[in-house]
Parts: structure tokens; C-alpha cells; sequence
């Protein structure tokens, strides 16, 4: 079996037991993403010390230390991720050449396990996105047809694990953009809890809706992971003091007795036959495997949309104001012509640094929250955020875990909706709401539409209550037997 046909559990039991060096495997896989990566434009960057990271590691287990529990795995992060000394740009022009004097949480809790970083993915810009056609860096592709998008934001983390360019990714999730790319490329994806995972060192986008999560090809590797990088961090006051469970241990696929919701607002006229047919079938084997099935209502799923992208770019307006091109990252040229204010200064640098997708959202978020429209939009948003984390509670209150459909369809054509801003943004109509009560989600592979691209189907559960969620997960897994690959490989 090749080195990328391991599972990352595989990987790290042998590099482990000493019969795969942490040094081969980070070659392989480094190989095969160099070879791939001129067609998929997935990596944005290899990191330069990983190669010295590996050959570390391989000395430590030579003198007898633990090598972790994700030891040797080769592992891609989002270009938000900060990593010491490597470059990190968010997908963006105006962060050109930017390398941390520091690393986030998720990454030192990963390098702590043993894990070797050795690239970032390519991301709609600022994880502004549902396509991954905003990055500074060109489009990223789906490696089960490179016509057609991977997902966004986070396409390029879940394009990766899909070509087997890493066992493991990790991405973030404001509105969907873990389960959505990851349904599009037929792999499992994870967005923990609001407050599981640190925020501390990942860019901002949308500070109370932003989680970190993996992206794998397996629910072992994916819980794996989710569960190393989560717990409290004191450099992120929002991250929660809960402790961690143990949930690699004790996963089960057993659903006898479990309520399993069916939301009657997300299977209406806008979801594509190929998806309903597919969630619906696997309700039913959920159903013979001992899960009831019970129907629940989220009434104010009609107002998710317009509430997320007030809240969003809303945020986004005050996190993205830090990027001026005085203290890192792209300046313009102002040495033929220079600036006769601060505020040309900052006008000429955004102007050209920003893409039109975050210019979009920093002008609708800056309208938002000025003077005579905060309690209008904003305030009002924030209200009726509240009404549908209510609407959760409801639900939970029938079942155990909610199964849905990720999108109303599998993936769509590069340059098919980029013009149509409406178009895209209702793509993430049943991710959304996750982020706006702030309660886990996943999506799960569970067939393939008849064009032959992947679909995905998304399960939810109460805050804090991943084990359920993973249990559901690993039957889903079970159940579909998901087998297929992309025609790149």
C-alpha cells in the first residue's frame, strides 16, 4: 500500500513503531503535491522548515521520546493560519510577503502531536467566499473535475485532502466554509463547537462566527484531530474552559435509540434532486440501523442569509481596518507620486490590495454599523440571531442530532455565479445557521450525483455535544461506504 493510502491514524502508528521515517512520508507526500499542484493550484505556498521539522522529529524518536500522537503526519493549514517565520497572506494582495513572528494555537497544538506542517492552501480571499475564486492566487480546482469549483472558503484545504496531497487539512468556518468545500470534494469535514477551538493566531474575519476545524478523508482522523486542538487557550478569551472528551476513544457507531432530526425548511423546492435523493436514503438506513426519525421545524431559516452577511461584514469592517501598508504587508507605490493625506495614503494601498469581494463586504459592513443604521441593521441582526439559536434549542429539545443537506447542490463551474453575488451567497443557506447559534456541525461523503461529483451530508448537534455528532458520523461513514476517487488520481 502506497505511503498515501495510510490514514493519518496509519501514518502515525508507523512512524511511531519506527517501520515509516517522518522524513519519507513528508517526502511523498511533498512529491505528490508538487506534481498535482500546477493543475489544482491547491498550495500557495510549502513551508520552509519542514523539512528540519521532520528530521527533528526522527532524531527525537531515536532517543527514545514520544513522538505524539499525530506523529509524522503531514498536515496543510489555511493560508489563515499564522505559522512562525512562514508566509501567511489570508488569499490576499495586501499581505503579500508576510511572515508571523509567531504561530497560532491550532499549529502549535498540531507541531506538539508530532504533526509536520509543510503548506498553506489557497482560500477565497480573507475567507470571503463560497468558491475559492476571490484568492489573490487564481481559482483552486476540484479534483474530481477540474471545471468545476472546490467549495469555498476553504476549497483549497479540502481539494488537498481529496488528491491526497495530505491525510489532514485544516480550514476555517464562519458560514460553512469547512462542510461546504468538503462536501463538494468528497471528504469529511468538522466545524467544532463556537469556542472548542482557539482563534488566537488565525486572521479574522468574522470574530463571533470564525472556527478552525480539520478536514480528512476518514471521521477517525477528522475526530482525531478536532480533539488535539481543542480547549481553552489563554491568548483567546472566547475560547471555552470545557474540558476535552475524550472522543477518539470513545466513538461509537451505534445509533439504537438515538432521535435524529429532519429539518422540513431544508428540503424544500431550491434543493437539487441528486442531494434530496441522497440525504433521504440515508435517513432510511439511519432508520433500520435503530435512530428514530422525527421532523423539526427551523422557521427563521428564511432570515439566516441576510442576518449572516450583516453580522459578517459587519465584523469584517473592524477586523480588516488593521491593514493599512504601514506596519506589514503591501504598500503602495507612493515614490513617484506620494501621498498628499493619510487618508489617500490608506484609499491608494486598500484600493489596490483588496479584492472586489472584500471591498464589497468592508463597504457593506462600514454602511451597517454607521451612524443612524446600527440599531436598523446590526442591532436588529444581532436579535435575530438570538431567534435562531432559539429555534435550535427547540429542536434539540426532539432529537439528538439534526441530518440536512450541506448545499442545495453538488459543485458548480468556475465562473458560473462569480458575477451573480446573490446567486453564491444563498449556496451557504443550510451551513449558515450552524455559525449563528454556534453549534457543531460536519459533512459527512455520502454518494455521488449523476454527473459523478460528490455530495455531502451534513449533521448538527447541541453545542458541545461533538460525541453524539461523531457517533451519527461514523455509521453515516458506515452506511455510504463512500469509495470513489477523484479523476486525478
Amino acid at each position: 500500500m502506497s505511503i498515501l493510502d495510510l490514514s493519518a491514524i496509519e501514518i502515525a502508528e508507523k512512524v511511531s513503531s519506527k517501520s515509516l521515517s517522518a522524513t519519507e512520508v513528508l517526502k511523498a507526500y511533498k512529491d505528490h503535491s508538487q506534481k498535482l499542484n500546477t493543475e489544482l493550484n491547491v498550495i500557495v505556498s510549502f513551508c520552509d522548515g519542514a523539512e528540519a521539522r521532520a528530521q527533528e522529529l526522527d532524531r527525537r524518536m531515536a532517543s527514545g521520546e514520544n513522538p505524539g500522537r499525530l506523529a509524522g503526519v503531514p498536515v496543510l493549514v489555511k493560508d489563515m493560519f499564522c505559522q512562525k517565520s512562514e508566509l501567511t497572506t489570508a488569499g490576499s494582495k495586501i499581505l503579500s510577503g508576510y511572515r508571523p513572528p509567531y504561530s497560532c494555537t491550532v499549529v502549535e497544538r498540531l507541531e506538539a502531536e508530532g504533526a509536520i506542517i509543510f503548506g498553506k492552501t489557497n482560500q477565497d480571499e480573507f475567507a470571503m467566499g463560497s468558491s475559492n475564486e476571490s484568492s489573490a492566487y487564481g481559482p483552486c480546482k476540484n479534483p474530481w473535475n477540474t471545471d468545476y469549483v472546490p467549495g469555498g472558503s476553504s476549497g483549497g484545504a479540502a481539494a488537498a485532502v481529496a488528491a491526497r496531497m495530505a491525510p489532514i487539512s485544516f480550514g476555517t468556518d464562519t458560514g460553512g466554509s469547512i462542510r461546504q468545500p468538503a462536501s463538494f470534494c468528497g471528504v469529511t469535514g468538522a466545524k467544532p463547537t463556537y469556542g472548542r477551538v482557539s482563534r488566537h493566531g488565525i486572521i479574522a474575519f468574522a470574530s463571533s462566527l470564525d472556527q478552525a476545524g480539520p478536514i480528512a478523508n476518514n471521521v477517525s482522523d477528522t475526530v482525531l484531530a478536532t480533539e488535539i486542538v481543542s480547549g481553552h487557550c489563554k491568548y483567546d478569551s472566547t475560547s471555552s474552559f470545557k474540558d476535552v472528551p475524550n472522543w477518539s476513544k470513545e466513538i461509537s457507531s451505534s445509533v439504537k435509540g438515538l432521535k435524529i432530526g429532519l429539518p422540513k425548511e431544508y428540503f424544500g423546492d431550491g434543493l437539487e434532486a441528486d442531494c434530496r435523493k441522497k440525504i433521504e436514503e440515508l435517513s432510511e438506513q439511519l432508520k433500520s440501523e435503530g435512530a428514530e426519525l422525527v421532523e423539526v421545524s427551523l422557521p427563521r431559516t428564511k432570515y439566516a442569509v441576510p442576518i449572516y452577511y450583516i453580522i459578517a461584514t459587519c465584523e469584517a469592517s473592524s477586523n480588516l481596518s488593521r491593514y493599512d501598508g504601514v506596519r506589514f504587508g503591501y504598500r503602495a507605490n507612493f515614490m513617484e507620486e506620494p501621498a498628499g493625506s493619510l487618508e489617500e495614503f490608506y484609499s491608494r494601498t486598500r484600493g489596490e490590495a483588496f479584492g472586489d469581494e472584500v471591498k464589497r463586504r468592508i463597504m457593506l459592513g462600514t454602511f451597517a454599523l454607521s451612524s443612524g443604521y446600527y440599531d436598523a441593521y446590526y442591532s436588529k441582526a444581532c436579535k435575530v440571531r438570538r431567534l435562531i439559536k432559539n429555534d435550535f434549542d427547540a429542536a434539540f429539545e426532539k432529537c439528538d442530532v439534526i441530518l440536512s443537506p450541506v448545499t442545495t447542490g453538488t459543485a458548480f463551474k468556475i465562473g458560473e455565479r462569480i458575477t451573480d453575488p446573490l446567486t453564491m451567497y444563498m449556496n451557504d443557506v443550510y451551513t449558515i445557521s450552524a455559525n449563528l447559534a454556534g453549534i457543531p456541525g460536519m459533512s459527512v461523503p455520502c454518494g455521488v450525483s449523476d454527473s459523478g461529483l460528490p455530495i455531502g451530508a451534513q449533521l448538527m448537534s447541541r453545542a458541545f455535544d461533538e460525541q453524539n455528532l461523531f457517533c451519527i458520523a461514523q455509521k453515516t461513514e458506515e452506511i455510504a461506504q463512500f469509495t470513489e476517487v477523484p479523476s486525478v488520481l
